[in-house]
């Protein structure tokens, strides 16, 4: 795991420490979770590309022998 340096006002660290506390978490813990839900590498996230896969494999729909081109696929009616 790699280790990040921010800068941040003291006055709003301070504050963030106190409701983390009251969360029963840690600055740390909170951030850690805030950057994983923004790169999108959380559990959740993982989770949810596990179960899209299994789904496109389980899945029974074929398109069988359609063929598009991309003007059919952009056709404006």
């Amino acid at each position: 795991m790699s280790n990040l340096t921010i800068s941040v006002d003291e006055e709003v660290l301070r504050r963030a420490r106190i409701r983390a506390l009251q969360q029963g978490s840690s600055v740390n813990a909170i951030l850690r979770e805030l950057l994983e839900a923004y790169a999108g590498v959380g559990p959740a996230q993982s989770d949810a590309v596990a179960e899209l896969i299994r789904l496109s494999k389980d899945s029974t729909a074929r398109r069988g022998n359609a063929a598009w081109t991309r003007d059919d696929l952009h056709e404006r009616s």
